[in-house]
């Protein structure tokens, strides 16, 4: 069941980076001060986002009801970058921004927060969410079998949760693209893809994560959300969010889909 495992690993992993209310991390599960990862002034990603920027997107990282404080820090967020060297690092400086701003964006939804993340993660890791994706993602991070033979990582090692989000972002799931390359510009739609209204631009990443739910039956207010979350951070990077914002109008990639990755 690939394609749930895939969605979940990005929509549970990474929902608690923003959350919806304090109680849950609000609009940032990085709580507290405690050290994770290794001190870094950012780097060439730093130049986009600085440790400022990251406080700033994530306003209740100190709120001592957040039940991860010191978790997820700007630190372990370099870190895990650092093993996907295109990850906001591709195109001009508009196109990089916009990648960082919508990787942020597309859980700034949710509100479940990193404590709901922990309860689903030991809920699913002896079903699908265990299988494909925990291998592939293992694999391709380097692990080997360690990932899949030990989930709980991802509540243990914050380095490796954003690694593991970032994953997800990068890979492709065909015949989805990568969100990656959607964002940057990279992607071309197929006459497909236009007869169905899948378009480059954010409104098609929300596709890929989530379209069979949120996509193409009208207003959604999950959408409008996701698309509330990038414009503002958009223009905290002070960008445009270019075109194509929601997905209400494009056809989701569809439950066939679903049953060929199972």
């Amino acid at each position: 069941m690939r394609l749930i495992g895939s969605l979940l690993i990005f929509s549970l992993v990474l929902s608690f980076v923003l959350g919806g209310s304090a109680q849950n991390c609000g609009s940032g599960v990085v709580c507290g001060e405690r050290d994770t990862g290794h001190g870094t002034d950012g780097g060439e990603l730093g130049k986009i986002i600085s440790r400022e920027m990251f406080e700033d997107l994530l306003p209740y990282r100190n709120d001592a009801r957040c039940p991860a404080r010191g978790f997820y820090t700007y630190d372990a967020f370099i870190e895990a970058a650092q093993a996907f060297p295109g990850f906001g690092n591709s195109g001009n400086e508009t196109m990089r921004k916009r990648e960082i701003a919508a990787f942020f964006a597309q859980t700034g939804h949710e509100t479940t927060g990193l404590f709901q993340f922990l309860i689903s993660l030991i809920k699913f890791k002896d079903s699908f969410f265990r299988n494909y994706n925990y291998l592939r993602c293992g694999e391709d991070l380097g692990l080997g079998e360690e990932l899949l033979n030990n989930p709980d990582l991802l509540a243990t090692d914050p380095v490796l949760s954003f690694k593991s989000a970032i994953w997800f972002w990068m890979t492709a799931q065909p015949p989805k693209p990568s969100c990656h390359e959607v964002i940057i510009d990279e992607w071309k739609p197929s006459a497909n893809d236009v007869n169905a209204g899948r378009l480059p631009g954010y409104g098609l990443t929300t596709n890929i994560i989530n379209g069979g739910i949120e996509c193409g039956h009208g207003g959604n207010a999950a959408v409008r959300n996701r698309i509330g979350f990038f414009t503002t951070f958009c223009g905290k990077f002070g960008i445009q969010p270019g075109d194509n914002l929601d997905c209400s109008n494009q056809r989701p990639y569809g439950l066939n889909l679903m049953a060929q990755s199972m």
